[in-house]
């Protein structure tokens, strides 16, 4: 059971509607995140925005990597579920490559490079070292996409911390970062 409330649409406040109905309209549901974040209008319009913009960077494969490895060094089973799921059916990465992916690897050199990149961020706090910097940028990766895989490190750690504060009640199938890929 989640320690933070989890409100029913009717219980949502009123500022918070019309986004989650957006989110039921283009999922055809509201995952418990979402539910949770409209505790507070703010974060929710927050989070949104800031998904909305990144999910302009990089490509969609990338991104779920990138949400499977950080979910694993921060040990989100909310989150872990979630970017299993999406991996699986939106990205359409297969089970080994989702395996790899949450130790920070990939099958494909690239993005093992950028995969492996994210998760010494997300690791590290940021405190990364210039040989990091360089390996991800030998991968055919610019500066302005470092930024994007850091800016996409923060927004998913911010939803690893969010859902193990809350103990978010998980609504996908269940992942486990302690069964180690």
């Amino acid at each position: 059971m989640s320690r933070l409330t989890i409100p029913s649409h009717e219980d949502t406040p009123e500022a918070a509607r019309a986004t989650l109905d957006a989110i039921e309209k283009q999922l055809g549901t509201v995952p418990n995140l979402f539910r949770l974040l409209a505790n507070s209008p703010a974060a929710l319009q927050a989070y949104t925005g800031l998904q909305g913009a990144l999910g302009k960077t990089l490509d969609l494969k990338t991104r779920e990597r990138i949400a499977l490895a950080v979910a694993q060094v921060n040990g989100c089973d909310y989150c872990l579920s979630a970017h299993t799921y999406l991996g699986h059916n939106l990205a359409k990465l297969g089970t080994e490559e989702i395996a790899l992916n949450r130790r920070g690897h990939s099958a494909d050199a690239r993005a093992d490079a950028v995969v492996n990149f994210a998760a010494t961020v997300a690791r590290e706090r940021g405190h990364v070292a210039d040989a990091d910097i360089e390996a991800v940028r030998r991968a055919g990766f610019s500066d302005a996409q470092i930024v994007e895989v850091v800016a996409l490190v923060a927004e998913n750690s911010f939803t690893n911390f969010l859902n193990e504060v809350a103990r978010t009640e998980i609504d996908f199938p269940v992942v486990l970062a302690a069964d180690a890929a």
